[in-house]
């Protein structure tokens, strides 16, 4: 590192990574293969492939928020001549991996879904209601409307709607209401603007969840259209992987838990063919191998150790040869 700012921000973005041995075992990681990381955050998972990687393997780092790139830069085991990091969100990572001719070629994806640590540890990022902060939210600050910009102009129906389908908020109408009248007279800038604005409006409290959780994951994944992220991107990993690749990806709520899990099984199934025709599903193989029937989950000494594991998910698939169906079992 070469100054005492870029020593500081290493030590602010410092972290735990989540169900790290597992993710590693998961990849099944061979020393020649090409590797992504799209979620490169503060290296540490990135790191740990790197280290099971040999001069001829390959590592591709992604992450939307350039500070994650900037760190990585910074530091000397991503300056490793087998190592690349891109400023790209992982469902723009297809169309550039398309573009070097490596797509097929990979043999390992790895996601880990959701905010970082650091995001939620800079109050100025505004992703966290613990801290007053810019109400703005953005994983990438170059582009798009803040939160705050958003709602100080979507229409009162839109935020109730964000609210209750991205948080699951019971009090979705109500808060978006609030937000309405109350952007009339001050607009929301900051980050507590907006937790008054919730705790004085929201009627029950739960004991063991603040009120403004809901909220802020419901805005936050709206203005990174963390889902539409999602999709796009699990749509491209039949021409991203090559035949063996796996694909692990860690998630911490429902909604995108069920995305993952619901893609994982659609895949891991025979094709659907009418019951008619000659050939029977039967007769297909299935696209992929799914690896984890239920998901790797955190142990009580991880979790100890980093309580924001409690909610972690790890999921896994692996991307099979075609070719004739030697068993009706569906893995």
């Amino acid at each position: 590192l070469q100054s005492s700012n870029q020593v500081k921000k290493v030590k602010t973005m410092s972290h735990i990574p989540v169900l790290l041995e597992a993710c590693i075992e998961a990849l099944d990681i061979q020393s020649d293969g090409t590797y992504l990381d799209g979620t490169f955050g503060c290296g540490g998972h990135a790191g740990a492939i790197l280290a099971k990687l040999s001069p001829s393997g390959r590592l591709i780092g992604g992450d939307r928020d350039i500070e994650a790139i900037k760190y990585g830069q910074a530091l000397a085991a991503f300056q490793a001549p087998n190592c690349q990091l891109i400023h790209a969100s992982f469902a723009q990572m297809p169309f550039i991996l398309k573009g070097q001719a490596l797509d097929g070629t990979l043999q390992g994806i790895f996601l880990d879904l959701g905010v970082s640590s650091p995001q939620l540890d800079q109050a100025q990022r505004g992703f966290s209601f613990q801290e007053d902060g810019p109400l703005d939210m953005r994983m990438d600050q170059s582009q798009g409307p803040s939160a705050a910009q958003w709602l100080a102009s979507a229409e009162e129906g839109q935020i109730a709607n964000v609210l209750w389908q991205l948080g699951e908020e019971r009090f979705s109408r109500r808060i978006a209401k609030a937000i309405v009248t109350e952007r009339e007279q001050h607009p929301l800038q900051s980050t507590q603007d907006l937790v008054r604005l919730i705790k004085i409006t929201v009627p029950k409290k739960d004991k063991h969840k603040h009120p403004a959780t809901r909220t802020f994951q419901a805005i936050r994944m709206h203005i990174n259209d963390e889902l539409g992220e999602l999709h796009a991107f699990l749509d491209a990993i039949p021409d991203l992987l090559a035949p063996g690749g796996r694909l692990a990806i860690i998630t911490f709520h429902s909604l995108e838990d069920r995305v993952v899990k619901q893609w994982m099984r659609s895949q891991s199934q025979p094709p659907q063919v009418p019951a008619k025709l000659p050939v029977q599903a039967k007769s297909f193989t299935s696209p992929m191998k799914l690896l984890t029937r239920r998901p790797v989950v955190a142990d009580v000494e991880e979790i100890c150790h980093n309580p924001r594991s409690r909610s972690a998910k790890l999921r896994v698939i692996e991307k099979i040869h075609a070719g004739p169906k030697t068993s009706t079992r569906i893995p």
